[in-house]
């Protein structure tokens, strides 16, 4: 039984289609206002599209092909979604709100009360069942909201940056959590964080104005990505162009030297990808076999780790405190950024 969504809402740019198996969880990446809520909004019936058809296993979701109209309201899409925030009922106690899903399904207040139990023993959250949630951390809160939608028995559970709202002890915990219950399940998870995909993800899809510039499995789209927004979640630069004999040649000119396995031909569309550790600064050009050697611009300095990162517009190296001090660099002066031919990797974009 797989989960297939086609989707477009003209206003918005958006035109996205996507399918899911029976057991994945997918990623989805991108940056702000790239559709990503607009996503899941669309999946859950919060949101009509102005034309497309979703399809969860052998349930129409919706389809508003022409001369279709069908529809299906929210509560009977068998899709569960965990918002930033918990989103509890203030009046209702964890316990009871975990029998939510279940008694709204219309199982006896016993039986509802008795899945609820199971689901937050499942959480680690079995003590939490008397509280109201005023009387729960933020950590404690979000693993009762896993909880409720888990005992709604979703067929697609779908959530929405779920450790956004929490602090950096608590989020550990939930990943785990979640990293445990997702297995086996079908979900969509959209993060801006790489450990969530990392961990969570059996694939990754990124999107940028309305549509997907990349899919494919977790650690091959974080190790070869090839478009921009996923090179900068990975740490890497990205520079995409045309491959030719000497390397990736860019529309502004620029020829960034690299090495390919052959998956990629003369003339097609690629990206050259390195990371900023491989990359040294200078303040007068250098040459060497075989190096590429880029005159740029410094636009900001910034503490990375023990390192500073610097940037020069779209590019970024990694250089010892040191070596800043050094040279001396402030933004706005004139540099060249250098990386060895064999530290860039030339892939297919």
């Amino acid at each position: 039984m797989t989960f297939q969504l086609d989707a477009v809402l003209a206003a918005r740019g958006f035109e996205v289609s996507l399918s899911l198996g029976p057991a994945e969880t997918i990623a989805i990446l991108g940056p702000n206002g790239a559709g990503k809520s607009t996503l899941l909004s669309v999946i859950s019936g919060l949101l009509r599209p102005d034309s497309g058809k979703a399809m969860l296993g052998g349930r129409v979701l919706f389809d508003l092909a022409a001369g279709r109209h069908l529809w299906s309201a929210p509560h009977t899409r068998g899709t569960a979604l965990l918002a930033q925030e918990a989103l509890l009922f203030p009046h209702l106690s964890a316990l009871d709100n975990v029998a939510f899903g279940p008694r709204s399904a219309g199982a006896s207040s016993t039986a509802a009360r008795a899945t609820a139990m199971r689901w937050l023993t499942e959480v680690d959250a079995a003590d939490l069942a008397p509280r109201r949630p005023a009387q729960l951390s933020g950590g404690q809160a979000q693993r009762v909201a896993v909880a409720r939608a888990l005992a709604a028995d979703p067929d697609l559970l779908l959530l929405d940056e779920p450790m956004a709202a929490l602090d950096i002890h608590a989020a550990p915990l939930l990943r785990r959590l979640l990293k445990r219950v997702l297995a086996g399940r079908r979900a969509i998870i959209i993060t801006h964080d790489i450990l969530d995909a990392l961990m969570l993800a059996d694939r990754v899809i990124v999107l940028e104005e309305g549509r997907i510039s990349e899919s494919g499995p977790t650690r091959e789209v974080l190790e070869k990505p090839r478009s921009r927004f996923a090179a900068g979640l990975a740490g890497l630069n990205l520079v995409a162009g045309t491959l030719g004999s000497a390397g990736i040649t860019t529309p502004q000119g620029m020829v960034v030297a690299g090495h390919h396995d052959g998956s990629i031909e003369p003339g097609q569309d690629g990206v050259a990808v390195f990371p900023p550790s491989a990359v040294s600064v200078f303040l007068s050009e250098e040459h060497g076999s075989p190096r590429n050697s880029f005159r740029v611009t410094l636009t900001d300095l910034e503490p990375h780790g023990d390192q500073i990162r610097v940037h020069a517009g779209g590019l970024f190296a990694d250089i010892t405190p040191a070596a800043s001090a050094d040279l001396g660099l402030v933004p706005g002066m004139p540099a060249y950024f250098v990386v060895k031919a064999a530290a860039v990797a030339i892939h297919p974009a």
